[in-house]
């Protein structure tokens, strides 16, 4: 299992300014990845108000664009009576949040307990776009991640690595590490047994390469079930987040051309969880109205469910929360 603290262990400012002054090449990572202890740790937080869950659960999964407005972000998840939230893009200690540690913020106003695990160490305050939010002229923690929220307490977590750590930090062909948002780390996901009155079940979320064709993340999902079948062999599943289907497939964004979704049922999974309809918008930080893709989805396995009609990223007030619609399904006990 992985470890479990109350508060994900900071970088020390010796280790900050070498993560900046170092070159971004395999050596230069392979040094500093050690240095980020973060990133081999849980911060679980919170508490739950059940036992366990019986009867029919709702779960969310949402890619909240680092999550800049926490209490209306737990607002409309209250409306929908979750039970189960699986997050993605989740900020701690960063200005362009303003330094808060929005996972804890949101299972706060939700009475949830929650895990949270970083993907990256952002080594600047974010993209361009972001800059305008930013409260101070640095970060406090630098962390960014995926987080689980729950009604019931977890039984047991797991943190997985899907790649490296290399794609963001270095420079050499075919990574991104040249472009205007330097991170440390790479992509994750968060698997926690939850118990029912059935028995347990493995929830689990997750963000796959939004910069990568989709052979990547193929690997990266098949790396991801293979976990999860060491961690819950023969559990129950369902994995809930923003796959990145069809990024960087321009001008259609066609997700069906993925090959993850084959692999996923001939492995036992399906896919019908998952609401139709483009689960993009405009928001603050991403004012793209033309970009119309699908990326968010329910992936399951061994469980009587339905999906849910997609929920508006919408204040009361209309204003944006996300560039990701919310995704709802529920699952029969």
């Amino acid at each position: 299992m992985t470890g479990q603290v109350a508060r994900l262990p900071e970088v020390s400012r010796a280790d900050q300014a070498a993560m900046l002054s170092a070159p971004r090449t395999r050596a230069a990572l392979a040094d500093l990845l050690p240095r980020l202890a973060a990133r081999d740790v849980l911060e679980v937080g919170g508490s739950g108000t059940q036992s366990e869950l019986s009867g029919k659960l709702r779960v969310a999964a949402w890619n909240v664009e680092r999550c800049m407005f926490p209490e209306k972000s737990a607002d409309l998840l209250a409306k929908h009576g979750v039970d189960i939230v699986l997050l993605s893009e989740v900020d701690n200690g960063m200005a362009r949040t303003k330094q808060r540690n929005t996972t804890a913020d949101m299972a706060s106003a939700l009475n949830m307990q929650y895990a949270y695990g970083l993907e990256f160490y952002e080594m600047g305050l974010g993209g361009p776009t972001e800059l305008a939010f930013c409260s101070d002229d640095t970060n406090l923690l630098g962390w960014h991640g995926n987080a689980i929220m729950s009604s019931v307490p977890f039984d047991a977590v797991k943190l997985i690595h899907l790649d490296d750590g290399g794609f963001w930090f270095l420079t050499e062909p075919g990574m991104s590490g040249n472009s205007d948002q330097p991170r440390l780390g790479g992509r994750m996901a968060i698997a926690a047994l939850i118990p029912t009155h059935s028995g347990q079940i493995c929830f689990v979320s997750t963000h796959l390469e939004s910069n990568a064709q989709g052979p990547y993340r193929l690997a990266q999902y098949r790396a991801l079930l293979d976990a999860i079948d060491a961690f819950a062999p023969g559990c129950p599943v369902l994995i809930g987040g923003d796959l990145n289907t069809g990024n960087h497939m321009p001008p259609d964004y066609d997700w069906q051309s993925e090959d993850l979704f084959e692999m996923a049922r001939q492995s036992g999974y399906d896919w019908d969880m998952t609401p139709p309809g483009v689960t993009t918008r405009p928001s603050l930080i991403t004012p793209h109205p033309t970009r119309q893709m699908k990326l968010d989805w329910f992936c399951s396995r061994d469980l009587n469910g339905s999906a849910l009609p997609l929920v508006p990223a919408l204040d009361l007030d209309g204003s944006p929360l996300s560039d990701h619609e919310c995704i709802l399904c529920d699952i029969q006990l």
